[in-house]
Order: structure tokens, then sequence, then C-alpha cells
């Protein structure tokens, strides 16, 4: 009966509020009850700014996606009241691909099932996808002819990192000698020659990644780098090198047509700097959904602001930005802006261009106005393990907030943590099963003797909850870094494939998805077919494609001619030998027929690949050859796919939910943690939690100690964003260094919180006693610190700390 009572109340206030008819009320209110609290007043938003700051498990997605077929609803019912041109569309923004198809299909649910509306009246973008739409309609504004430009992903490997390095150095000796010199230098041969090689390939290459990163994607331009590089004081003038670096890179880019993903923003922010294409733009949107929102950067944030702010409002100032030097327009009506997100779990903010302190900022503001939600009731994880990450958080706030006070320069650090507990739900809560029963103790802290030990552990436990109904249960095994994973899907294999436990290695995955790989060698063979190396390498490829059986491919290899084209004379071959005989024929047939272009297609249908693998053959060879256009030999294309194999990670295309692959249930899964961020699965296993891995030791690589105590790109970063802050003076090379040092101990306390969250039912946690102090050489085992926070848990919990005596020896 309350129920009862409860939708009529929230139907009259709905009724009263906005034009929505009473049948669609109600359906609005039921979809309201249906929500927790902090999700209802997502659901509650009729215009203005929201910001919502979410725990772990508070359900984001599932609140965003109610919210939006809401306000989709209540459109729809606008324009059915005034003219049908002026029906306006709800943007949505997401971080990844499989996250916008994920809350897509939550809002056609709700709109087809739940309100009965048309599943149209909404878009959901990435922030990438959503500026190149923007850009793309507007070609001679955004500068971008999209058919003729390329898009790229530079890394430190990239050829124009590269070649502007080079260029660099030719065009600056006096400043490349200066760091050739570094804090000492004798003048030795060997040595000159040695530090040479480090500043071409690591120092110099590092430094551009991360300065023009950082730089693009907060709208500065090398002149603005220069400008502050008069405020600091070191030795090499960094932000000067940083500036020259971005300057020569911008140049190559221009050249060759191609652009970056930052070059998107900036486009897009171009063709919103015009009144009118501005107004074309935001009367085509009605409100803008930002989820993920402390990953966002300076300038997708600014887009996003333009593009939520109402065309038909007051009239508009236009100032220019202090921070980005662009000229946009600033309304006196409120932006229709929610943006949701979790600056607890800010997790790549030391590698990317992402700074949560712009969330955090939001978040403050729209508390001053009273338009901050808060979701923290999870129902994700059982209550001991939402007790043990909320102790993490605040143990670890507590311990950082006293290595802040010992540092000299403290103005730009922030504590890791936005102080938020998380909560469990209320009884009677309308998701299922709601902080589920814990099983076993729900939380285990083991102290194995070394890393051997602790697969011992790890496996049995395994065994013991794979025992029963493994189809009705999800476990994964997260760890730091990729070779940890590595050495860990190794040992667990043969145990697993003895118990019938399907083991999943997201990183071997990963690895196994190497498309351009296979086709360079295939095209490689294609090219010289009699060279024994390439041949080889093509029928490796056959093998592990299993195209043909597995044979001797050493003795195919070693006489080309005899294997592919026999003569009279040679000994017959045998079965298995002529169909791969017969294929590797085949393959130069098709050579020599079809045209170049077609070719990448051609060698994807002849490897059976599936839909995900095509779809990404495809855009490998879209990119390819764009990229040949104008040169279009098989010269070139070798060349170009060899680059790209090389110096560059090139995104697969992914067609089914990896989330789902990812969280199977029956299956344990190898995931970095990460990967992890967003899913969530029954068992947690979280092993290897070492001092030297998080938070990690900030130290400089030997070969580039010459420099100093320091990287120059860490350096770099720092300043640049202490610059972007406002900060009354940039931090010179000591005082920077230490603010990087807070900022990446924080991110790995932050990312080992994200870890700890994604245990539903249990979360199984070890620190070995011995380990290896770096996993490329995991056989070498030495005393390891555990990670601090790891032997606070142990005396917070010791009910849930298993003694040695419990273990398998």
């Amino acid at each position: 009966m309350s129920d009862v009572n409860n939708i009529d109340t929230v139907t009259q206030e709905l009724s009263d509020k906005s034009p929505v008819s009473t049948l669609r009320a109600e359906a609005i209110a039921r979809i309201r009850n249906s929500l927790r609290p902090g999700q209802q007043q997502m659901a509650d938003w009729n215009c203005g700014p929201l910001a919502v700051s979410a725990v772990p498990g508070a359900g984001k997605s599932t609140g965003m996606a109610a919210a939006a077929a809401i306000a989709v609803a209540r459109q729809y019912e606008l324009a059915a009241q005034s003219r049908p041109a002026s029906r306006r569309q709800l943007v949505v923004v997401t971080f990844t691909r499989s996250a916008a198809a994920n809350i897509k299909a939550k809002i056609r649910k709700y709109l087809r099932d739940d309100l009965s509306l048309p599943q149209t009246g909404f878009v959901v973008y990435t922030l990438h996808g959503l500026a190149l739409n923007i850009a793309s309609r507007h070609p001679e504004l955004s500068g971008l002819q999209l058919e003729n430009v390329t898009l790229i992903t530079p890394n430190q490997s990239h050829r124009f990192i590269r070649t502007a390095v080079e260029q660099w150095i030719a065009n600056h000796p006096s400043l490349y000698l200066r760091l050739l010199e570094g804090s000492q230098f004798d003048g030795e041969e060997t040595e000159r020659l040695r530090r040479q090689s480090v500043l071409r390939t690591e120092v110099l290459p590092d430094l551009a990644t991360t300065v023009i990163h950082e730089a693009k994607s907060s709208g500065l331009s090398p002149e603005d780098l220069r400008q502050w590089s008069k405020q600091t004081s070191d030795p090499y003038a960094i932000l000067n090198i940083a500036a020259g670096l971005y300057e020569q890179y911008q140049k190559l880019m221009r050249s060759r047509e191609f652009i970056d993903y930052d070059d998107m923003i900036l486009a897009a922010l171009r063709v919103l700097e015009n009144d009118s294409a501005r107004r074309i733009e935001q009367n085509q949107v009605f409100a803008v959904f930002e989820d993920e929102a402390q990953d966002s950067s300076p300038l997708q944030t600014k887009l996003l602001e333009i593009l939520a702010s109402n065309a038909e409002g007051d009239e508009e100032d236009k100032t220019i930005n202090p921070i980005t030097n662009y000229q946009l327009p600033i309304t006196q009506s409120p932006i229709n802006l929610v943006r949701v997100g979790d600056p607890n779990q800010a997790i790549n903010s030391t590698f990317t261009p992402a700074d949560p302190i712009y969330f955090r900022e939001f978040c403050a503001e729209c508390d001053r106005m009273s338009r901050l939600a808060t979701m923290d009731q999870a129902g994700r994880s059982t209550r001991i393990i939402l007790e043990a990450a909320n102790f993490a958080l605040e143990w670890i706030n507590s311990f950082y907030g006293v290595k802040m006070q010992q540092s000299s320069h403290d103005s730009v650090i922030s504590l890791p943590f936005r102080p938020q507990r998380i909560r469990a739900v209320d009884t009677g809560d309308p998701q299922a099963d709601a902080n589920p029963a814990a099983v076993g103790r729900g939380l285990e802290l083991y102290t194995p003797r070394d890393i051997h030990h602790t697969v011992e552990l790890l496996s049995q436990r395994v065994i013991e909850l794979f025992a029963d109904d493994p189809s009705k249960i999800s476990a994964a095994v997260l760890v730091r870094e990729n070779r940890q994973g590595r050495w860990l899907a190794e040992a667990l294999e043969p145990i697993c494939k003895e118990h019938k436990i399907t083991l999943y290695d997201v990183g071997e995955r990963d690895r196994r998805s190497q498309i351009p790989q296979e086709i360079l060698a295939l095209l490689q063979f294609c090219d010289r077919p009699h060279s024994p190396d390439y041949l080889k390498a093509a029928l490796e490829v056959l093998v592990e494609r299993q195209l043909i059986p597995t044979q001797d491919l050493n003795a195919l290899a070693s006489l080309p001619e005899d294997f592919l084209y026999p003569g009279p004379l040679a000994a017959p071959q045998s079965e298995t030998v002529q169909k791969a005989s017969h294929l590797c024929r085949s393959l130069l047939r098709a050579r020599l027929e079809l045209p170049i272009y077609q070719l990448i297609s051609f060698l994807a249908l002849a490897l059976n690949y599936d839909q995900a693998e095509l779809a990404t053959a495809d855009k490998l060879a879209e990119r390819v050859n764009q990229q040949i256009s104008g040169n279009s030999s098989m010269g070139a294309m070798l060349s170009a796919l060899s680059e790209i194999v090389s110096s560059e990670r090139f995104e697969a295309v992914e067609t089914e939910d990896l989330e789902a692959r990812y969280t199977r249930n029956g299956q344990l899964t190898i995931i970095t943690m990460h990967k992890a961020k967003g899913l969530d699965w029954d068992y947690v296993f979280i092993p290897f939690l070492h001092e030297n891995l998080i938070p990690g030791r900030f130290w400089v690589p030997p070969q580039s100690q010459f420099l100093g105590d320091f990287t120059l790109s860490e350096v770099a970063r720092a300043q640049v964003r202490a610059a972007l802050h406002n900060e009354s003076q940039i931090p010179d090379v000591s005082q920077a260094w230490e603010v990087a040092k807070h900022l990446k101990t924080a991110e790995e306390y932050r990312l080992l919180y994200v870890a700890m969250t994604r245990a539903k039912r249990l979360l199984w946690m070890s620190a070995a006693q011995k380990a290896p102090f770096t996993w490329s050489k995991p056989e070498n085992l030495q005393e390891q610190a555990p990670c601090p926070v790891f032997p606070a848990l142990k005396r917070q919990f010791p009910d849930y700390v298993l003694s040695l005596a419990t273990m398998v020896h």
C-alpha cells in the first residue's frame, strides 16, 4: 500500500513539474521507485548542472540509463505540446565503445518496455566520437577533411615522435649538447655515444609523448610552454625543450595530413567558436549526460559545457579562456549538464592527460549550488568487503596526509581519495541479491612464503570454490602488470586443466590478437616466397589459425622451391604437406591477380577470421591504403605494415561485449587491475601485493641517471599541471619531481581500491615474503616488503588473517 501511495505522490509531483501525461508519469514513477536514493536524484533531474559522485558498485550506469530515459520521455511530451521541429535529443557521453553500447541498450529497454516510447530521442557517443561527429559536419570550420586525413595513436616509438626528436636535435644543438653533458661528463667517447643513444631513443621521445598529450588536451601551444619555461629555473630548460619537440611534431602532422585524438577535440571546438555553427549544434541538444567524468581532460569538459549550453538563453558574452586561449561563449543561462563519476576511481591520470581535479572542482561548484548528488550506497559486495575498502581508503588518506606534511611543495597535491564511505544498501533494496552473503570469511588475507606458495594457496582455493556448480560463479585474479599475469597463467594452466576449470588470460588474448603481425607475415611471404624465414613465418600463422595441420615446418621451409613447386623427380608429398603447399600457392596466385588494395581483405578471408577480426582487418586495410595512397606498391604496403607492427599499438575492433567475455561464469579470468575497472566477479584474488609495485618506487632508469635524480618527462608533466591549476609559481625540478612522486603514489592506491571493490562474495589478498624485484626475471626471488596498506588490513581485521598453519605446505 505504501508503494502505491508513493507512486501516486511522485506522479503528482512529476505532473506538476513538467508536461508529462498521467500514464507516462505513472511509468516514470515506477522507474524512479525501482532506483536507490542516489539514483533517484539523477532521475529527478529536470534542468541545469548536476554532479553525481558515485562509489564503486553504486549502479552509475543503471541510474544514468533510467535518468536518460525519463529525460527523453519528458522531451517527447514537451515536443508534443509545441512544434515537432523543436524536438531536441539527449547526448550521452561515455568513456569507451563497450560502455556506450551497454548504456544504449539499457536506455532503449527503458523506453521500449517501461515507457512505451520509440527508441529514439537520444544518442550515445564516446567523447572522441562526439567530437569527430561535430567536426565532420562542419569541415570548413573544423579544418578536418576526413577523406584526406589519417588518424594515428602516437606513442614513444611512433615514427613522427622519432622524426620530431631528430629534427629538434638538428635545430637546437646547444640545448642537446647541454643534455649530453648531464650532471657531469668526462668527455669519454664511448660514454658520449651511449648517452646519445639514450637521449635519442628513450629520454626525448618519452618527454615529447608526455608533453604533447598534456599540452594538446589542454589547448596549449608550444609558445605557452616557452612562456612557462621562463618562470622556472632548471639546468636543461625542460619545458623549452618540450615546446620545441611539440612544435616539430605539429609540423610533421600537418605536412602529412595526420591527426591524433586530441586534434578531434580541438577541431570540434573550432566549430563551436563560430556563432552560427554553435547554435546549430546546441539547438539539436537539450542536455548532455557524461559518465566516467573523472577521466575527462580540460578541453573535453569544455566541449561538453558548450554543447550543453542553451542556445536560446540570455545574451552571450565572449571571453578568452586563460588556460586554453580559446574564445569561447559563456552563457548566462545554466548549462544542462549531468556529470557522473567517482574521483576515487581515477586510475589513468599519470599516463594520460586525464586529471580528477577537474571533476572534483565541478562537484564542489555544484555542491555550493546544492546540485551535488551522492550515490554512496552499493549493493555489489558483501559487507566485510565494503568495510575493508572503506578502511583502506581512510588509512591511505591518513598515511598520505602525513607524507604531504613532510613535502616541501604540496600546493598542487591533494589526498588520494575524496572522503566518501561506501554504505550497504537499505533493507528492501530493489536490486536482486544486494550485498550478498559472504563465501567463507568474505575476506581472506595471506602471507605465503614465496610466489610459488602463492600459486599453491590460490589454486587450492579456486578448486574448492569451483567444486560445486562452476556455471553459477565468476572469478578473477587481478594483477598489477601483464608479466605477472603471464607467469601466473603458466603456473595455473596445468592445475586448471586437471580440474576442468576454464582459464582465460586476458593478456594472452591481447597478445594473440595480432592481426597486423599475421597479415604482415603473409604479405612478406607473398613478396619473397623463396625466403625460408618468410615461408616459415607464414606457415606458423597458418598452423596457429588451424588452417593446416601441425607438422615439421623447418623441413618445409628449408627448401622453399621443392615445397611450393615440386618437380617430377621430387619425392611425393604427404597429404598434410600437399594441403599446406596448395594453400601457399593460392596466396601467391592472389598476389598476382588481385590489386594491392584488396590484398589485406583477401588474406583476412583466407585466414577464416571471425566477425570482429574481419572488422579489424578492414580497419587495418583502410589505414594502410590511406597511408600508401600515391605510392601504391607492395614495398610501400610492407613498409607501412612494418611500422604499425613495430612501433604502434593497433586497436582491434570488438563486436562482442568485452565485459561479458571477461566476466563469464565458470571461468577463472586473469586480468590487470586497470582492465578490471567497471567489472566485477563473485570471487576476486589479488596476489603479489608488494611495495615495489603498489605504490611502487619512483625511480630513474640507470641508463639516464647521468641527467640527474629525476626524469624529464615526469618533471615536465608536473610543471604543466601546476600551471594549468593556476599555481602561484611553477615548481622547480626537485619540487616537480616530488609532486610527480605523490601523484603516482596516489594513483597506485586508487588502483588498489578499484581492485578491492571488484569482489562480490570473496576478496582474497596476499603478499608473499619472497618475490621478484622485477617480474621480467621471476626466478630471482628476494625478500619483499608488502604494500603498506596490507599490514594495516591485517591489524584491522585479525580474524580474517589465515595463519601459516592453515596453509598448504
